[in-house]
């Protein structure tokens, strides 16, 4: 039987700019509308909060430049040609002389690994602000919660800029900006994936936010090409610009954004959004309602018992089955990918591809090639994981294919630019696809698990747990690379590789549960009990079937 719930306290009703849109129309929209609409807001802020975060990687060849990395062609790729024979660039304007120099205090000997102190004071507070953020997501309004980290975001990405315009070239400062833009940036994650979770059900879920978040790599393609647009006026537009980006993006969701369905007059059956139907509005309705109240009290059902939206505490959501194992694999699947995000330009800007060296410009577009690879493997791990029904079977399996793919890249990518084109392109799928099934469909499927007695209110905090912890591993990546780095890059591709085979292997046991599953063997315990991952309703990930 379906219960229906009061509404919580934490809800501030009908968004302002959907509030003036129904009015002009004259009615309300329906419930598919809705979720269209809550897809691309939702879409468009975590696209703008990777926008903000590639312009670190895009310029750091010009604070700090390598004698052999080539700068100043007229036009960016694709504008223009992506590749610089050696040689082309080493004369020229005093704009280039002055690229060359670098800008203090990143130009010196210790100069990547300042860095890589940078993007390491960003990420862990980026991570350590997750635990908190996930929880006041479950506690506060969405909508206002989201909108605040936005513009709290660019702001101080834009405050990083300015201090090109200021001159300023004293190391906390850098350090500070980047450190408080973490924090805010923490914001983002926990409260996209939460809405999302209000708003859809289990179904095809892995499919659906496979597709969804493709905003990962749009964003960082966007990002990649405004900062690298804008990079001849100075690295200071680089950060300024995707600053302004994602300010405007929080004004947008706080215009727009439904974050619960109840704010626009809908409700969910059994606390979950696997069916929406809209809240009665007349009088026998309401009758009906009181009715199903009666039942409540008649069979000891809670009005605020699990059907309220009270949130979880860290440590219940830790004890959620399949919670530490997916988020120890995120730890390493993260080590990974933010790797590449920060330093796949800097990588480009410095290797001989065919003979010929990247431009610092192009080496941010080309790296764009990188994210077009990981949205066609977050969409294709989705799809087989719902087709599989095999979360961690699928994500597992991608993490041992980006091994092998990531070998290839380092060893043949120097061949011609198609060949570095074609291995980078699949190394993002293989390495973005589990990154993006584990922090999107696995997170809301252990946001909604059935030890949480339909609470819905722990998807923030679960996934701010997964993803909080996947994110210390994304900023111990960037760092070490920074460090690697100075003796060379197959020593940082060693650690990569490393990293993505520990990940397979932490999610082993739930990869044999899944397979006993399937094949209907049970698998036993350490206490001789059955493995709750083998059993028919999949417990692991809470699915429905």
């Amino acid at each position: 039987m379906a219960f229906l719930y009061e509404k919580s306290e934490t809800m501030q009703g009908t968004p302002p700019g959907i509030l003036l849109v129904t009015r002009i129309r004259g009615r309300n929209w329906n419930l598919n509308t809705y979720r269209y609409i809550v897809l691309l807001i939702t879409f468009i802020a975590y696209a703008c909060y990777h926008a903000s975060r590639k312009p670190s990687g895009i310029v750091k060849s010009v604070l700090y430049p390598d004698s052999n990395s080539k700068v100043g062609e007229k036009n960016p790729w694709p504008m223009g040609e992506i590749f610089v024979k050696e040689g082309v660039a080493i004369a020229g304007s005093h704009k280039r002389k002055l690229n060359r120099k670098g800008w203090a205090p990143f130009n010196g000997r210790d100069g990547t690994s300042k860095l890589g102190e940078i993007d390491v004071a960003f990420l862990a507070c980026y991570s350590l602000g997750m635990y908190v953020a996930g929880h006041l997501g479950d506690t506060l309004d969405l909508r206002l919660f989201l909108t605040t980290g936005m513009i709290g975001s660019g702001i101080f990405v834009s405050l990083f800029g300015m201090g090109y315009f200021w001159n300023v070239h004293v190391f906390w400062f850098y350090l500070s900006m980047q450190m408080v833009a973490g924090l805010f940036q923490a914001t983002g994650w926990p409260s996209v994936v939460a809405v999302i979770g209000n708003w859809f059900g289990k179904r095809k879920r892995g499919l659906i936010m496979g597709i969804w978040n493709a905003h990962t790599s749009v964003g960082n393609i966007c990002g990649s090409l405004l900062a690298a647009c804008v990079l001849e006026f100075g690295w200071g537009w680089s950060f300024i610009v995707p600053g302004a980006l994602i300010l405007c993006g929080g004004i947008i969701v706080y215009f727009f954004l439904a974050a619960y369905p109840e704010d626009v007059g809908f409700t969910s059956l059994h606390g979950t959004a696997s069916d929406l139907v809209a809240m009665p509005r007349d009088e026998e309705s309401q009758i009906a309602k009181r009715r199903i109240a009666a039942v409540q009290e008649t069979i000891l059902v809670p009005r605020n018992g699990s059907m309220s939206r009270k949130s979880v505490g860290l440590r219940e959501a830790c004890m959620i089955p399949g919670v530490i194992p997916f988020a120890l694999c995120l730890f390493f699947a993260k080590l990974v990918a933010y790797t590449f995000l920060y330093w796949l330009p800097f990588y480009l800007s410095q290797t001989e591809i065919g003979g010929e060296y990247v431009s610092v410009k192009s080496a941010g577009n080309l790296s764009t090639l990188f994210d077009v690879g990981g949205i066609v493997g977050g969409i294709l791990a989705g799809h087989i994981s719902d087709r599989l029904n095999a979360r961690a079977t699928t994500a597992a399996s991608f993490m041992y294919a980006a091994i092998p793919s990531m070998l290839l890249y380092r060893s043949y990518g120097s061949i011609s630019k198609n060949v570095n084109i074609l291995l980078m392109m699949v190394t993002g799928l293989f390495v973005n696809g589990p990154y993006a099934l584990i922090t999107t469909a696995v997170s809301a499927d252990l946001g909604t698990h059935s030890s949480l007695k339909g609470d819905s209110r722990a998807l923030a905090t679960v996934t701010a747990i997964i993803d909080g912890t996947g994110s210390v591993g994304a900023a111990l990546g960037p760092l070490l690379t920074g460090f690697i780095s100075t003796k060379g890059w197959d020593e940082v591709f060693i650690m990569l590789m490393f990293g993505a085979f520990i990940a397979g292997l932490l999610l082993s046991r739930l990869v044999v549960a899944e397979i006993a599953e399937k094949t209907g063997k049970p698998v036993p315990s350490s206490n001789g009990r059955q493995n709750p991952g083998a059993s028919s309703s999949q417990p692991l990930l809470g699915e429905e079937r």
